[in-house]
Order: structure tokens, then C-alpha cells, then sequence
């Protein structure tokens, strides 16, 4: 496992906490990952998983695991993971400084 360089805010761990709540599974993480993102930069992917690979990065915050493989890790250094409600709808957003 890598120490992360990469961080998750409390109302993105809060929102995690809360669909794991849903889904009755103790266990689940929210694992990121990045996507050819074309020319607007990068796209990326939030699903949940169970397990931990041996090279994953793992970031920890307010009792939530995310987790980020060892080929988006890179891509994905000095950014934050936050979540965001409003008008437009809700969704996790990725800050990222590697991003064009």
C-alpha cells in the first residue's frame, strides 16, 4: 500500500459513510480512478470495492477508505476529492493540479 498524496474532504468522506450506510456492507471503500480524458483533460471513475490491492494508495478521513489504483495514482498526486449538493445536482468533484 502507498501513503497517499491525495486528499479526501469531510463532506466527501461524510457522503461515502452514508452510502456505505445504504448499501449494508461494512467493508465497502470508494475507489477513484482515472480515464482518458480527451482534450478537456482527465475523466474519472468512483465505484465501490471490498477489497485492497497490494499497490493501492490508501487515504483514510473520518472512519472512510478511498482507495486509488497504482496506474491513476500518479495522475491523480496533489489533488482533493471533495462532494458537492446543489441546483445542478450532486456529485464527487476532483480537484487536480495535473489537469490541463
Amino acid at each position: 500500500m502507498l501513503d497517499a498524496e491525495i486528499s479526501f474532504s469531510s463532506r466527501a468522506a461524510a457522503k461515502v459513510a452514508s452510502l456505505v450506510q445504504e448499501e449494508g456492507i461494512s467493508d465497502l471503500k470508494l475507489r477513484v480512478f482515472v480515464t482518458g480524458g480527451g482534450c478537456s483533460g482527465f475523466s474519472y471513475g468512483f465505484t465501490f470495492d471490498e477489497s485492497v490491492a497490494e499497490d493501492d494508495a490508501v487515504i483514510e478521513r473520518d472512519g472512510v477508505t478511498m482507495l486509488v489504483d497504482s496506474l491513476s495514482y500518479p495522475y491523480l498526486v496533489g489533488s482533493e476529492i471533495d462532494y458537492k449538493e446543489d441546483l445542478q445536482g450532486a456529485q464527487f468533484l476532483v480537484t487536480n493540479p495535473n489537469a490541463s
